[in-house]
């Protein structure tokens, strides 16, 4: 096993290292998806720009919100532990590249806070805003049962809408090389 991951394995969990690393990881993962994506409009002679449309069904948001919503479920859970501001993006992505700079934004805003921001703050009130009325979490709980499934289901979502479409994509590519 890698060094990083027996280190990780007898570390005490917190809120910090069940988060931060996390999206970090899985967003470097969409980006290489994205980079395989190119790869394979390039190769097939089509604009890539036609991938930000896709959808599984009808009723499901296209894949550039999947790729939008998979950063801000990162950059909120994040943000709203720590309490500090996150930062505004217009969702105005039209290209695979508009998306990439996204998803490194986002990477560089959740590396650039504090483990000492998040850490500790498991009973914290965490208010998320909706369309049907905000509801208020612990920090905790929404961390574990709402940010970080929220944030898994738009990036398997955009995993799958390009394997659907013919991006060459494995599990490896999934999950990622583990850091050592």
């Amino acid at each position: 096993m890698p060094d990083t991951l027996n280190r990780e394995l007898n570390m005490t969990i917190t809120l910090h290292s069940a988060t931060v690393p996390v999206f970090t990881r899985m967003l470097g993962n969409l980006a290489g998806w994205l980079d395989k994506a190119e790869a394979h409009a390039v190769a097939r002679k089509f604009d890539s720009a036609v991938y930000l449309g896709l959808r599984l069904a009808p009723d499901m948001l296209p894949f550039s919100k999947q790729v939008q919503i998979a950063c801000d479920a990162a950059k909120f859970a994040v943000s709203r532990v720590a309490d500090v501001d996150a930062p505004k993006f217009d969702d105005t992505e039209a290209s695979i590249a508009d998306l990439q700079a996204r998803i490194r934004k986002t990477a560089a805003f959740i590396e650039s806070v504090p483990a000492a921001q998040i850490d500790g703050r498991e009973d914290k009130d965490v208010v998320v805003p909706r369309r049907d009325g905000s509801m208020t979490l612990k920090a905790e709980a929404y961390l574990k049962h709402f940010a970080t499934p929220n944030f898994y289901f738009h990036v398997t979502t955009a995993y799958a809408l390009l394997r659907h479409n013919g991006v060459e994509l494995g599990k490896g590519d999934f999950l990622g090389a583990p850091k050592s």
